[in-house]
């Protein structure tokens, strides 16, 4: 009974938390003047969202630019984050602690460093202030994650049912498409939301990279942010939180009601 109580009190602590923001985030997108010590704005205006949909301020383009980059950087992330999680996994051999830890190194040295030496390269190479350089930078901080989650994955799956499916006469790509992505699906489409999230709330590295040509939802928010206008930073964050919700909704029900239709095997 106490320990019930007690997990109780931890869940509404929790969901207060998380909810108390988003509500205090909403008012100010709807308020013009909320001065201290007022626990309700004294003014309400739809300056934010007028600002945000119409003239200058038309953002529709951006956010279904945003969307798009970081869904290719998903889609390449995880084309390279499947083999080497498996290799990491499955596999034995010499340097693989280190190969470990050089795949969350990118998460260790600072966005800055990073931006200005990939800037340097990026120019001599001629991707630069373009939309596949920054899809490239962005690959930068999504790959730990994917690699590390399906890392993981990988480890506590094993390879026997693979093996059992090679052995009943299964080639390679049968094995893979049958076997492996049904079995890591709940482990890819947790990798694939976390990376899409990473890539879709970049500023500094899309600023640096994209030289001002590539401009995402981050790159228009955060300036407001920044310089204290909080009504059109609040309208912002609240499409940025809605329109990830959005498609990480139905990024989840649409792989899970692939694996079904096509009844394949599926945890």
């Amino acid at each position: 009974m106490k320990r019930n109580f007690i997990f109780n009190i931890i869940i509404y602590i929790a969901a207060f938390l998380i909810f108390f923001p988003l509500i205090v985030l909403i008012i100010w997108g709807f308020s013009k003047r909320w001065p201290w010590p007022f626990i309700l704005p004294q003014e309400y205006s739809l300056r934010g969202f007028t600002y945000l949909f119409t003239g200058a301020g038309n953002s529709l383009t951006v956010i279904l630019f945003s969307i798009w980059l970081s869904f290719v950087v998903t889609l390449i992330a995880l084309a390279v984050s499947i083999p080497a999680a498996r290799a990491l996994g499955l596999y034995e051999f010499k340097g693989k602690s280190f190969f470990r830890m050089l795949v969350l190194l990118p998460l260790i040295i600072s966005p800055v460093a990073v931006g200005i030496g990939a800037q340097v390269s990026f120019i001599k190479i001629g991707i630069a202030n373009t939309f596949l350089g920054v899809v490239f930078i962005h690959l930068i901080p999504c790959l730990p994650y994917g690699i590390r989650i399906l890392t993981n994955v990988f480890e506590v799956l094993g390879d026997s049912i693979e093996l059992q499916a090679r052995t009943l006469g299964a080639n390679k790509a049968q094995t893979f498409f049958y076997v492996t992505l049904p079995l890591i699906s709940p482990g890819l489409i947790s990798a694939a939301s976390l990376m899409f999230i990473v890539s879709f709330s970049q500023y500094f590295l899309t600023f640096i990279i994209g030289g001002g040509n590539v401009v995402t939802l981050s790159m228009i928010m955060f300036p407001f942010i920044q310089s204290g206008d909080r009504s059109i930073a609040a309208c912002y964050s609240i499409v940025f939180i809605v329109s990830t919700l959005i498609l990480l909704v139905i990024m989840e029900k649409k792989i899970k009601a692939y694996y079904k239709i096509e009844n394949h095997f599926y945890i």
